[in-house]
């Protein structure tokens, strides 16, 4: 089968359309035949090797051997179930993040069946492979919450990325006061998503503007968690969407001290583990409630040119690969 392979960290160039062996299901997994995945940041981050600590997992100088193709977001047809397999059969459609197998970039790949969902019937393959990884973390930072309530101001910074354009709908759901923050070319499809107010972060501060919102979702997580404090509301959440390990840690940190000291705000992170909440993406998207923003669809050879694209920051959504392209 054809495959895009990686055997060294770089740049997108360093990913290479090769032949590769056909994988064959274990007992407990799924052969799928990718229609179509999606890139994500940790795709991005595993090419090139940073942040530092994605090499302590995957390989210190280069990519262990069985984590050569990238791409966990996928959605496709069932080929072929292994004997211990009872909710899926060949021919099913599907969807998933293969977070623990990847291999997305590839004509066929391999998972375990508690890892998938049918694919949601009124969308196209592409768009439910723009779906598992982003969708869920958007689900998932709303839902830091507990219930979030109708009227309630939510902030989500980097609201024109993957994340963010599903949370934007999802927090509109619950008839919340939405503003969305990102770069000035992605404010118009923010905004159509249903966002009440959209913020340039080139052109304004929102942690300095007065504002306090109830919930802070921060797909960037760039900034010190002192300045993401002063935006909400007392017992208001900050929930961080990845971010660089110095800033995990001085939210952990913050989060056991507060406590401590009185504190009412809470800083938490977004880690719940993937596919949780995925049925219920599934069933938003067929009752047409959700609709994936896919900005652009490349070809499974066209992977380092999507991946370059996506390194400039200028997609709207998520960047979508069609492995029949």
């Amino acid at each position: 089968m054809k495959a895009m392979v990686f055997t060294r960290y770089g740049p997108p160039d360093a990913i290479k359309l090769k032949e590769v062996p056909k994988p064959a299901p274990k007992e407990d997994e799924l052969l799928i035949r990718v229609q179509a995945s999606s890139i994500n940041s940790w795709d991005w981050e595993l090419l090139t090797g940073k942040p530092f600590i994605n090499r302590l997992m995957f390989g210190l100088l280069k990519p262990k051997q069985g984590k050569h193709i990238l791409g966990a977001d996928i959605a496709g047809t069932v080929e072929a179930v292994g004997r211990l397999v009872t909710r899926f059969q060949p021919g099913d459609e599907v969807f998933g993040d293969l977070w623990d197998n990847w291999g997305g970039f590839a004509e066929y790949a391999c998972a375990h069946e508690t890892a998938l969902e049918p694919k949601p019937a009124n969308s196209t393959f592409e768009q439910a492979a723009a779906v598992p990884q982003a969708g869920v973390l958007a689900l998932q930072g709303i839902r830091k919450t507990g219930q979030i309530q109708p009227g309630q101001k939510v902030l989500i910074n980097g609201a024109g990325g993957g994340v963010g354009t599903f949370a934007v709908q999802i927090a509109k759901l619950s008839e919340t006061e939405v503003t969305g923050v990102d770069a000035s070319h992605k404010l118009d499809a923010i905004g159509s998503l249903g966002a009440d107010h959209v913020i340039d972060y080139a052109q304004k501060d929102f942690t300095k503007t007065g504002e306090r919102y109830d919930l802070v979702l921060d797909c960037q997580g760039y900034r010190s968690m002192f300045d993401y404090k002063r935006a909400l509301r007392p017992g208001g959440i900050y929930a961080m969407v990845g971010g660089p390990l110095p800033r995990i840690l001085q939210l952990l940190l913050l989060n056991f001290c507060g406590p401590l000291t009185g504190e009412s705000r809470n800083l938490r992170l977004v880690a719940e583990g993937p596919n949780k909440g995925l049925a219920d993406l599934r069933e938003l998207i067929d009752a047409g409630k959700l609709v994936p923003v896919v900005d652009r669809t490349f070809g499974l050879s066209q992977v380092p040119e999507a991946l370059a694209y996506f390194g400039q920051g200028h997609h709207k959504g998520k960047i979508a690969i069609d492995s029949d392209k």
